[in-house]
Formats: C-alpha cells, structure tokens, sequence
C-alpha cells in the first residue's frame, strides 16, 4: 500500500481503477451535497407552492404552480417583517456584549493574568459542563429580580443581552488565543509607558481579528436560533423574535404560508454566511494558526 492513499501508484494508472474511484467521488460528493442542501432546497421550493401540493406530493414540482404570493403573505399577514426586525436587534445585542465579555474576559486571563487567573478560568471552565437546562430556573429567577438592583428584566431585551454575554466557550476561545500572541509586544509596550487599557486597545485588538470575526459568528448564529430563553423572557409579542413567532403561529397558519415565512428566516443568514464566507473562513484558518 503507498504511503500517501490507499491505492498504490501502479493501480492509479489502470484505466478500470480511475473509473471506479471517480466514480466512487462522486457519488460520495452528491450524497454529501444532497444531505446538505436537501432540506434547504425542499424548502426553498414547498415555500412557493400551494398548502395542497405541499400535503399530497411533498416533493413534486409544483403542479399547481408556483406561488410567489406566499412568501407576500408570510411577509405581511403575519407580520415577519417585525419578528424580523427583533431577531436583527437581539442577535445584535448578543453580538455586542457576548465581544465585550469575550474580549475582557479573555485579556484579563490570558494578559494580565492576576494572581487568582486560574481559578477564574478553572470556574468558567466548570460552568461548560452544566447543562442549560439545570440553571434554567436560577437563571430566570435572577432576571426577575436581579440581585443588587431589584429590577425585573421580564419584557425587556436585557433579559436576552446579559445572560448571552457570559458565554463561557467564547471567553476561554478568546483567553487560549490571547495566550498565543507573543508576549514581547506586549512587555515592549510597557517599557514605552502604555497602561493596560492602552495595550488592550492599541495592540491586542488589531492583533484579534480573526477570533473577533470567529465569536462573532458563533454569537450570531446562536442568537438567530435562540428559542426557549426568549420564549420564557419576552411575553409581549412586539418583542418576539421569528423562532418563537413561527412557533406561535404553527398551529393556526396555513402550511404553505408558514413555510414560506420558514424560508425567509433561515434564507437571511445563510446569505449573509455566503456574502462573507471567505472572511469568515480566512479568519478561522488565521486564529487556528497563531494558536498552533
């Protein structure tokens, strides 16, 4: 057996081989492409299709026709545009202050590194293996009443803001990055006079790039999927984003018309992935780097 594959050279260069292993790519590559974009693709087209086309022939090609006016309808009649607009504002806000803790967190850790740093990480650390579920309650408590202010952040998106922010994964990311950058720029520009606020905006942000671009795609994506936090914490349907308007309005809506508003919520963000692949993956690929 060659060393670098599992068919040796001789056997590459046999007509029959080529043909069978071609084969063999391909079929595997299509099954890949299928898996992955199936599901969209049948969304894509069940969103312009008619409620009965949708329940009789699931995957026929439109024997109805195609109906552009369900994606107007989802749009208008149930008001996608607003739940739209909320899931923008929360994952923004998510956004925001999940790199603000992350960026912080991740400096003070990595950095500064005072005399308790290990312990902190070691506890942030900790909080990684309790499941979601089990701190729910605590968690929903504390928003009703949080401690040291007495407020109620019920119906407010603070209440989706401040518990997304400290997310435990994306400060040790942030901290295991940071502990990779070489440590003579930063010792240089101590000896020039830079305080720490300095150096942090100075030299570590120009430097954090790619694991900024990095957390904030998974920030993102975990904010436009969020369901049962703001499901729990945002009563008012003025405030709801689209995972809880569609899950809300899945018993009483027409197939067809829920489906289409389907497709616009899961169309926009895989767009903007699309837009921005190569920043993203460029990104990914340099954090990688500086860490190995």
């Amino acid at each position: 057996m060659n060393e670098r594959g599992i068919l040796s050279s001789g056997e590459r260069r046999r007509p029959a081989t080529r043909v069978v292993f071609t084969v063999l790519i391909v079929a595997v590559l299509a099954c890949l492409a299928i898996v992955a974009a199936g599901p969209i693709l049948w969304l894509a087209k069940s969103a312009v299709s008619t409620s009965q086309d949708i329940l009789r022939d699931p995957f026929g090609w439109w024997p109805s026709g195609i109906r552009w006016d369900n994606l107007a309808r989802a749009w208008n009649g149930m008001d996608i545009g607003r739940a739209l607009a909320n899931t923008v504002w929360i994952a923004a806000g998510n956004w925001f202050f999940g790199l603000l803790v992350a960026l912080t967190g991740g400096y003070s850790l990595a950095i500064l590194r005072p005399r308790y740093a290990g312990v902190v990480s070691a506890a942030v650390m900790a909080t990684l293996f309790i499941p979601g579920v089990v701190s729910l309650v605590s968690l929903y408590l504390t928003v009703i009443d949080v401690p040291g202010v007495g407020a109620n952040l019920i119906d407010s998106y603070w209440a989706v803001w401040l518990p997304a922010a400290a997310h435990a994964f994306n400060v040790l990311l942030v901290k295991n990055f940071f502990a990779e950058l070489p440590k003579e720029v930063f010792e240089a520009a101590k000896v020039d006079g830079a305080n720490s606020f300095e150096v942090f905006r100075r030299i570590v942000l120009p430097m954090s790039r790619p694991i900024i671009a990095v957390v904030s795609l998974l920030t993102l994506v975990s904010a436009w999927k969020e369901f049962l936090w703001p499901l729990l914490v945002l009563p008012s349907p003025d405030l709801q984003p689209l995972s809880v308007v569609l899950y809300k309005i899945s018993a009483t809506a027409e197939t067809s018309t829920l489906i289409a508003a389907m497709f616009i919520a899961v169309i926009l963000p895989l767009v903007f992935f699309l837009l921005f692949q190569k920043q993203f993956l460029r990104s990914a690929g340099r954090a990688g780097a500086v860490k190995g």
